[in-house]
């Protein structure tokens, strides 16, 4: 795999996952470039997932739409393929994942819309550059991720649980985790639940639905906030025959700067 270090823009990374050397999570990667989630599915499905982002825009916040059959989001990114340049995907039949590959070229079709929707790994710079850890970019692993009993509201077909992405701090930096995510509406803002995972439905907190378990160690809370994987537990309930995903964890990451992330 390539060395994340030489993983500084955007482009580094998509070019890397084009030619096969990156396969893995993009958290700590490009650090201060907009990272995205990705939904793609047939056009005749697409406004319903349109209003279904639209009403629920903490887990759905739109980065920008495809036209059909497009696979060049030229709005945030150059020399780009959404067919290539993200780590690992996941492809989905009606309802069901049937294969996570590195690249969907020999499996698109000039009905595809895409969706980049955002994400959170875009301001964990900005925590750990105000000295917030960020325990899986220290342990090289992938973010811890729950479905919850909080339901998002629905859109035609899709309906579904929220799903979060779960970060473990201390108490004393909660306060500030609020005050900096909630600058990167983008990428799902301040956390929407903190301790308690219970209280969310999540009943083992080692036993991520998606990602890598991270330790809740002594002292500290569990953080967590509305996650871009939220469309693809309302893809399984709404069983369309095709669809094309980010495998979670690894994102499609743009040319964009946060603005934010400078702070």
């Amino acid at each position: 795999m390539a060395d994340k270090i030489q993983l500084s823009t955007g482009l580094d990374v998509r070019r890397a996952c084009r030619r096969g050397q990156w396969t893995g999570p993009t958290a700590g990667l490009a650090a201060n470039y907009v990272q995205a989630n990705l939904v793609t599915l047939p056009r005749e499905f697409a406004f319903d997932f349109l209003l279904f982002c639209q009403r629920n825009p903490r887990s759905c916040p739109l980065i920008s739409v495809t036209e059909a059959g497009s696979w060049q989001p030229s709005e945030v990114a150059t020399d780009v393929d959404l067919r290539s340049d993200l780590p690992r995907y996941r492809v989905w039949q009606d309802g069901n994942l049937v294969d996570e590959p590195t690249a969907v070229t020999d499996l698109w079709r000039d009905d595809l819309v895409s969706f980049l929707i955002g994400c959170s790994f875009t301001f964990e710079a900005s925590l750990i550059r105000n000295g917030i850890p960020v325990r899986h970019i220290e342990r090289g692993c992938n973010v811890p991720m729950f479905q919850t009993n909080i339901p998002c509201r629905p859109a035609g077909r899709f309906a579904g649980p929220l799903v979060v992405s779960m970060r473990p701090l201390k108490p004393s930096d909660v306060l500030q985790s609020f005050e900096i995510s909630s600058r990167f509406s983008g990428s799902h803002g301040s956390p929407i639940h903190v301790g308690y995972p219970e209280q969310i439905g999540i009943v083992d907190i080692n036993r991520p639905d998606y990602g890598d378990a991270v330790a809740v160690e002594e002292g500290e809370l569990p953080v967590f906030w509305a996650c871009g994987v939220t469309p693809q537990a309302a893809l399984q309930k709404s069983q369309i025959p095709f669809a094309i995903t980010h495998a979670p964890g690894c994102m499609f990451v743009t040319d964009v700067i946060d603005p934010q992330s400078s702070r």
